[in-house]
């Protein structure tokens, strides 16, 4: 066994590697770059080298310099992650000319699974089902548009080096075909630095299913049954369970074993998985094959009681498969979300900066600990405090639950989703919690087509369900009270003029048109010592009972006797006298005010929002890495007026209107803040 493995990557998954080996009591050795230098792998790693700049392409993209990392410490092998080098097949090859062990497939089976083009042939050879298309290079737009006729509409054009929703585009006729393959082509020489695109026939419904391969030195392959992963953004995937809701036993077994011959034909020496895309009909087609870890793998770790990473390390250490196919279990239900720094009611634009707050669910399951399964695993390389850089990709944690079936694992997941703390930038979790609550999530009808199907207009707070509204505003009188009864407490308050707490409030709530919607609220039975109060609002009570301290963002305790986890703050909203209530995915900001304070609220004259229009702002933090107009010059609805970088993903803005440039404020290559003004219109 290795005394000592470099991690080549960052983030939570080098978090997890570091995990899996001090369990097996190997040193290891992390890398980082600048924007790094304080990052959570760097503190957990024995050892730290530091390899670069910030851009990935100038450090963790460095071959050379990571070879050089493991030269210095005495690493014997290189564990790459996922993402970055984890599927280069020149990297994996030169890791072992050097004589360091890369913990992953050889290099041969990373070059023949690595390339979709050659890799369709491949499976074509292995008897695997492949999908209908054009396999070679194409060289023009042009000749990409015939292909795509030949082939029919929908055709799906992807860079043959493509990966994580990146170099793919869905083409439904001749101008999005031709847009498609340049948009593809540019998109893969940035990224991937190949820009070789094919095209192949796009399966309407399609389900995304794919099989978790594990292989060693002596010949044995088993597959670990199989991971939903069709609820996707973008090409990006959201939610991903284990196993699917979908597939019968039969279809499973076929998979399986037409992912083991695959695996068998290249010889496949690790930990991989194999996509298919696979009808409503339960007919599968091979999709592709990751010759690396998935993000994912804690949902196969979760039902198969298996420490994935550690079974990398020791395949790549020269050991047998310490189990057969007979042996793989399936216990219980698996469902991860990615929580991603990203702003949902924004179009999901990234969100970069500090972590004021971070304070993830209590956790009772762990990476690297098969002991512990049935519960709650949070995956992650941030901290409380810590940075979100701009240079890297926006998933800053996975939250894994394992449950009995898949009922109580989505109900594990949204009591999760609630008790997960994250101030400081925007986080996806509203849009978590309104896709768990969806009834085409809970009864598994779904596809690839899901979120853009449901969410194609984007995403708007009013899109989030909750079966209990006015549990919200409830919590907000409930809180408001406590405060009170605390105030009324305090000491050397004039004789006549204390602090008098009645029953009878009024909630002001900001309704979606920005309108106050005023609801009566009665507070009473109030128990000093615990703070439980029965609350009605409308026809509806809620018995409250919770021992959360004030000035808690977390608040747990039990409504009508059901436990429940919230998030309430004060002043954290746009006004500074209401409560923030987060629940379920939805959020209120209620003032909770006497009969008296409403009334006079009432009288108060309306203030409008400033007009904005003239204005383009930076929508998100980023890099301004073009201005594409000039001063004076007059622009059309739809034209392009500045390209913003921000993890990985350029974004480019568009004039909504017609109007003629003024001043521009931005230079290029300039860092922006959010609601940053960028030009204004004359």
């Amino acid at each position: 066994m290795f005394k000592k493995i470099l991690i080549a990557n960052r983030g939570e998954i080098a978090c997890r590697v570091i995990k899996t080996a001090k369990k097996m009591g190997i040193a290891t050795v992390a890398v980082y770059s600048d924007a790094d230098k304080d990052a959570r792998h760097v503190e957990l790693a024995d050892e730290a080298v530091h390899i670069g700049a910030s851009p990935s392409r100038e450090s963790y993209l460095q071959a050379d310099r990571i070879i050089a990392a493991c030269k210095r410490t005495g690493a014997e092998a290189v564990h790459p992650g996922y993402g970055f080098l984890s599927e280069n097949e020149a990297f994996a090859k030169k890791v072992e000319e050097e004589g360091i062990v890369f913990i992953g497939p050889k290099h041969q089976s990373i070059a023949a699974m690595g390339d979709k083009i050659a890799s369709k042939k491949l499976a074509g050879e292995a008897q695997v089902n492949t999908i209908p298309g054009w396999n070679d290079a194409i060289e023009t737009a042009e000749r990409a548009v015939e292909i795509a006729r030949d082939v029919g509409y929908p055709v799906m054009i992807k860079a043959s080096a493509g990966g994580g929703g990146k170099g793919l585009r869905v083409a439904f006729n001749d101008k999005e075909a031709f847009d498609g393959f340049t948009s593809c082509r540019n998109e893969a020489r940035n990224s991937f630095g190949d820009d070789r695109v094919f095209i192949e026939k796009f399966v309407e419904e399609p389900r995304h299913i794919e099989i978790q391969v594990l292989g060693d030195a002596h010949g044995n392959v088993i597959y670990l049954n199989e991971r939903e992963c069709s609820i996707q953004r973008r090409h990006q995937k959201v939610i991903e369970e284990a196993p699917s809701p979908f597939i019968s036993d039969e279809t499973r077994k076929a998979m399986g074993e037409q992912a083991v011959q695959l695996a068998k034909a290249v010889n496949y020496q690790s930990a991989g998985t194999v996509e298919f895309v696979v009808g409503k009909d339960q007919s599968f087609y091979f999709l592709e094959m990751n010759t690396r870890l998935q993000v994912e793998h804690p949902v196969t770790e979760a039902i198969t009681g298996l420490d994935l990473v550690e079974l990398m390390i020791r395949v790549a250490a020269g050991e047998k498969l310490p189990l057969a196919q007979k042996d793989v279990q399936r216990n219980g239900w698996a469902i991860e979300c990615r929580i991603n720094a990203e702003d949902p009611f924004r179009n999901f634009l990234p969100s970069t900066g500090r972590l004021v707050r971070f304070q993830p669910p209590k956790e009772t399951m762990f990476s690297a600990d098969t002991e512990h399964l049935y519960g709650v695993r949070v995956d992650t390389g941030v901290y409380d405090g810590g940075e979100i850089p701009m240079f890297y990709d926006s998933m800053i944690a996975k939250l894994i639950v394992h449950g009995r079936d898949r009922n109580h694992a989505i109900a594990m997941m949204r009591e999760a989703l609630n008790g997960f703390v994250i101030r400081g930038i925007s986080s996806n979790i509203p849009f978590q919690a309104a896709l768990l609550a969806h009834p085409k999530f809970v009864s598994g009808a779904f596809n690839t087509g899901f979120i853009a199907e449901h969410y194609g207009k984007g995403f708007r707070a009013e899109d989030v369900p909750h079966d209990e509204p006015d549990f919200l505003v409830a919590l907000a009188a409930y809180m408001h009270r406590r405060y009170r009864a605390r105030a009324s407490g305090i000491s050397g308050q004039l004789e006549g003029h204390g602090v008098k707490v009645g029953e009878q409030f009024v909630a002001v709530v900001l309704d979606s048109n920005g309108q106050h919607v005023h609801t009566p609220v009665t507070v009473t039975d109030f128990h000093k010592p615990t703070g439980a109060s029965a609350v009605t609002v409308g026809s509806n009570t809620y018995k409250i009972d919770s021992q959360t301290a004030l000035g808690s963002t977390r608040v747990e305790g039990s409504v009508n006797g059901r436990g429940f986890t919230a998030q309430v703050e004060r002043g954290a909203g746009k006004n500074p006298l209401a409560l923030r209530v987060a629940h379920d995915g939805k959020q209120i900001e209620a003032m909770v005010l006497s009969p008296l304070g409403a009334r006079l609220l009432k009288l108060m004259p309306y203030k409008a929002p400033p007009d904005l229009s003239k204005f383009l702002m930076s929508p998100m933090p980023g890099l301004l890495v073009e201005i594409s107009v000039q001063p004076g010059q007059q622009v059309q609805a739809g034209e392009k007026l500045a390209v913003i970088e921000a993890m990985k993903m350029e974004n480019v803005l568009f004039a909504t209107q017609d109007g003629v440039v003024g001043n521009i404020s931005a230079a290029k290559g300039e860092s922006l803040a959010v609601d940053q003004v960028i030009l204004e219109f004359a």
